[in-house]
């Protein structure tokens, strides 16, 4: 494994590595010292060109547990701002050996793109309205440790409902194609307005009745309204938008027993969740940001971690 650009290149066995090994580095932050040996010596760059607080800390977090050397590069502070092209900057992290960057840009395919650029680990934090693979790992991490929690099985066989703002997100790609490897059927419920073009070619279900779906879903997953990246009414109003598509107290209480309730994060609390839903016992939201590092953790050892990284 060199890269982790998509889910689509890893397989049902890398995948479940991946996953398993996040359980064992789960146990680390639960330790007085969070400090492993595995990647002593090696240099992690973290370059977002898009801002970010959950994945770039913890992406960093995961480097230094590990013995890593982390380092943080934003657009904003580098020569990015004076005029210096996406390739070059990356040719001049290259230069200076580091082993994995962790990259996070507005245009999809980008990290794709740098990753044929340079010798060192590329890892996708997010590019444009693609993909966020890092996330749809630890959103499968967080659901497999509340399955087992409750003795429920697996992720194979569950159904997962998918709700929000689909359009703009990078997390329902990746999660439709992890979710489609791990065996769970996945169901898509947005307006019209909100839905992905050629959403009906993935593979899965597809709805604009939220209620109709909650009572068979062992996940609703939560997706936050990107009102930063819309331009026009892609939805009459705010009141609108949560009476049909929010997670309010009344579809709350529609829930089966032992469903949960996850979000990737930030929350638009009072539009797509409620207090309610987001505080809620069966919520995952703040498993999902601990599995977070445990995840990439686990990426970055998968990447980083002996002499083969073929």
């Amino acid at each position: 494994m060199k890269h982790l650009l998509s889910i689509a290149d890893l397989s049902v066995d890398e995948i479940r590595s991946i996953l398993d090994l996040a359980e064992e580095m789960h146990d680390v932050q639960s330790r007085p010292v969070k400090k492993l040996p595995a990647l002593r010596g090696r240099t992690v760059v973290n370059l977002f060109f898009e801002d970010s607080t959950r994945t770039r800390s913890s992406f960093e977090l995961a480097a230094k547990w590990l013995s890593a050397d982390a380092i943080n590069v934003s657009a904003k502070g580098s020569s990015v701002s004076k005029g210096e092209s996406m390739r070059d900057t990356l040719l001049t992290l290259d230069a200076m050996g580091v082993d994995a960057i962790i990259m996070r840009h507005a245009g999809s395919g980008a990290v794709r793109q740098a990753a044929g650029w340079v010798r060192a680990s590329m890892v996708n934090a997010g590019d444009g309205m693609h993909e966020h693979p890092t996330q749809a790992l630890l959103d499968a991490h967080a659901i497999r440790r509340h399955l087992a929690r409750h003795d429920l099985g697996d992720i194979s066989g569950k159904r997962v409902a998918i709700t929000g703002d689909l359009l703009h997100s990078r997390v329902v790609r990746s999660n439709v194609l992890l979710m489609a490897k791990l065996g769970a059927s996945v169901v898509l419920v947005a307006p019209p307005t909100l839905l992905p073009p050629g959403v009906e070619t993935w593979g899965v279900d597809v709805t604009h009745d939220f209620d109709s779906v909650l009572a068979e879903v062992d996940v609703a997953m939560m997706l936050r309204v990107q009102r930063e990246r819309m331009q026009g009414g892609f939805f009459p109003s705010e009141r609108e938008y949560i009476d049909g598509y929010g997670l309010t107290p009344r579809r709350l209480a529609l829930l089966k027993d032992g469903a949960c309730i996850a979000h990737p994060g930030p929350m638009n609390r009072g539009l797509e969740i409620s207090s309610a839903a987001a505080d809620a016992a069966r919520s995952i939201i703040l498993d999902q940001v601990s599995s977070g590092v445990a995840v990439r953790m686990s990426v970055l050892y998968h990447l980083l971690a002996g002499e083969d990284q073929s």
